[in-house]
């Protein structure tokens, strides 16, 4: 009886994933059917209407009042509601990243995305070296790897996989047709990682994630651990770093950038220092998400406050 009850139960526990994957996949499928503007707009409606009505909208309200405390409530709920309009973009964007991503280095004249430090592209793809590439969740963060392969430099990415195991398939079968090399993060991914850079190669982290046994850092004035992997990578193989991002602009239009290098800090023995590079890092993201606070994903438990709720 054990052996019948243990799959079903099983089954049971994991069919709220299934749904929630299913109902992601219809929208999408229903997208489909629109042209890629009415889509994502319709896409930034109806996110609007359904994220305040999800409890990670408190856990957003809450993260966007200690981050900026000198702003107003109405200023904060403003932020909230372009931020879920911007999640609600994200989700289409999915359906049509190869119809919004036009950029072609050989084609003059504007489309819909233009991309900042092009000579860095081009430097990087005419002297190979290895080097990383560090961003945050603002914006598209899905099309800089995309663009950095229509420069010809491919970029091994490391990505945290969705908590939803269906929805992570799917997110990784769609990211590997389009970005080349993924790693998922997990025990063993900082090796593979070093391979890369051994070979010469580059490779692409998100460094604002949560991360429980990082270095002790700050973001937005608040204790946080960030994860030091790649203040090792680079104390281990002396590669060049380069901030990079995409910012939504109006009318479905991106831009993406990627930043000169930047000098890591060192300890007083001149290696790097970890803890510094990890502050550094989040310093670095902080200045992006100030400029454009509705473009980062605030229902994020980046300070790990959800219990505390």
């Amino acid at each position: 009886m054990r052996r019948i009850l243990t799959p079903v139960v099983l089954a049971l526990r994991k069919f709220p994933q299934w749904l929630v994957a299913k109902l992601i996949l219809l929208l999408l499928t229903v997208l489909k059917l629109f042209p890629a503007d009415a889509a994502l707009n319709g896409a930034d409606r109806l996110v609007r209407w359904i994220g305040p009505k999800l409890k990670r909208h408190k856990l957003m309200l809450t993260n966007l009042r200690n981050a900026f405390p000198e702003k107003s409530q109405a200023e904060i709920d403003r932020i909230a509601m372009d931020a879920w309009g911007h999640m609600g973009r994200q989700i289409a964007e999915y359906v049509f990243l190869d119809e919004l991503f036009d950029f072609d280095p050989d084609r003059e004249g504007e489309g819909r995305v233009e991309v900042s430090g092009v000579p860095i592209f081009v430097d990087l793809l005419n002297n190979p070296r290895p080097f990383i590439v560090f961003t945050g969740h603002t914006g598209n963060f899905e099309m800089l790897p995309v663009a950095g392969a229509a420069f010809g430099l491919y970029v091994t990415v490391l990505f945290r996989p969705p908590n939803n195991p269906y929805i992570a398939d799917m997110v990784f079968d769609f990211r590997r047709a389009r970005m080349g090399n993924l790693v998922p993060s997990h025990a063993g991914s900082s090796f593979h990682l070093a391979r890369q850079l051994e070979a010469g190669k580059g490779v692409g982290v998100l460094v604002d994630q949560k991360f429980k046994k990082g270095q002790p850092t700050t973001f937005f004035g608040q204790d946080v651990r960030t994860n030091p992997l790649l203040a090792k990578l680079v104390r281990q193989f002396g590669c060049d770093v380069y901030p990079a991002r995409c910012i939504r602009l109006p009318g479905n239009r991106y831009r993406l950038e990627i930043e000169p290098k930047v000098e890591v800090p060192k300890d007083a023995q001149g290696r790097v220092d970890v803890q510094a590079t990890a502050q550094m890092l989040n310093d670095k993201v902080e200045s992006w998400v100030r400029e454009y606070p509705e473009q980062w994903l605030w229902y994020h438990d980046r300070w790990n406050i959800k219990k505390s709720l």
